[in-house]
């Protein structure tokens, strides 16, 4: 479960950077603040859609591949990815508030841009990632009270401070009035 909330939260950050600057770049694609939610589906399409379709894709193209030569299919190949990016980049248009005009600049460049976009997050990915997943393992230690597993952290023994604190927490009093309450 951790590692399907890290991968979604650094792609979704990733894929809403990746949404402004194509909004920005493009006149043709109007992103705005529904960048944050096209992210949301641009980001389950990458992560869901996009792996079903490129193995539908390829098994398809499969068939084929020895009636053709090396260049074509690279060719061939390079055509499936444009389509997938294509049939994502569609979706996150219909089902969010993003708006294109013109067929070129606003349906053909911009699957080209997300997939540049991409790449570059796959270079990026691992560290991104490892980062994500420190967050998340902090988060999770400060709401559970345990220390994150994995952490390099050795648990420290309590020192009186801190056992003075956790006792005033238990009854609310701090050690002068505990003394004042206990002279009573």
């Amino acid at each position: 479960m951790r590692n399907a909330i890290v991968r979604f939260a650094a792609l979704y950050v990733f894929n809403v950077a990746v949404l402004l600057v194509l909004g920005l770049v493009l006149r043709s694609v109007y992103v705005g603040w529904n960048a944050l939610w096209a992210a949301v589906i641009l980001t389950l399409a990458a992560l869901a859609l996009k792996p079903a379709l490129l193995k539908w894709f390829r098994s398809s193209a499969a068939k084929s591949a020895g009636d053709r030569s090396g260049f074509g299919e690279k060719i061939v190949q390079y055509a499936i990815i444009f389509l997938v990016e294509l049939i994502i980049w569609a979706a996150t248009v219909l089902l969010s508030g993003v708006s294109v005009s013109g067929f070129f600049w606003g349906w053909i460049v911009p699957p080209i841009v997300l997939l540049i976009g991409w790449v570059i997050y796959d270079r990026f990915d691992d560290r991104l990632r490892a980062k994500a997943g420190a967050v998340y393992d902090a988060t999770s230690a400060k709401i559970t009270g345990k220390q994150a597993a994995g952490s390099t952290t050795p648990a420290t023994p309590d020192s009186p401070a801190t056992k003075a604190g956790e006792h005033e927490l238990a009854d609310g009093l701090t050690p002068e009035q505990r003394r004042m309450l206990d002279e009573l």
